[in-house]
């Protein structure tokens, strides 16, 4: 499937217009409903084709971002044949007690895998934790960049941002949805 039809149904599919508070804590008048895109298979495995032009080819592992980066690294490793790394806010206090579950990410070149970077906060968090395991982490991927400072953020840490789509790419709202 073409990126452009692909922008078109997860525009058609995610964009949200309204008052919607980010994870930064900043007020947006439209979001993109990640969940939309991330739940219709093949909607998500086109997205995953396309993005394995981004994955660097040095890459050992790919660390998908609780909660959506795990239905996106999952599709991109299937596609990749790379293994997956599931990457918890925090590590779990019980079991294996790990912030990384999966793949082993210590020593390997690992990429991080987000479905949409808007500031780039939680990147920059869960690289930092993963770099204390370890991992060796210099570029990030995501199938949006809200354009809205995040690739700097992430810059300013050594981290190079792909996106698969922008903002830009996704072009105007297509009138008022309700969540």
């Amino acid at each position: 499937m073409k990126l452009d039809d692909l922008a078109g149904q997860v525009n058609a599919k995610s964009r949200l217009t309204g008052k919607f508070v980010l994870r930064s804590g900043r007020v947006a008048n439209e979001y993109f409903d990640k969940y939309q895109f991330e739940a219709d298979p093949n909607l998500l495995d086109g997205l995953a084709a396309q993005m394995v032009a981004l994955v660097p080819a040095e890459t050992e592992v790919l660390a998908g971002l609780e909660m959506g980066g795990i239905a996106v690294v999952t599709a991109l490793g299937r596609h990749t044949g790379l293994p997956c790394a599931f990457v918890r806010k925090t590590a779990k206090p019980y079991g294996t007690a790990r912030l990384a579950e999966g793949a082993e990410v210590a020593g390997r070149r690992v990429l991080v895998v987000e479905d949409v970077v808007t500031s780039g906060g939680q990147v920059v968090l869960s690289t930092r934790d993963l770099r204390s395991l370890g991992a060796r982490i210099d570029a990030a991927v995501c199938v949006i960049d809200r354009q809205e400072g995040g690739s700097e953020a992430l810059a300013a840490e050594g981290i190079a941002l792909r996106a698969l789509l922008t903002r830009a790419d996704l072009g105007a709202p297509r009138g008022h949805k309700t969540p």
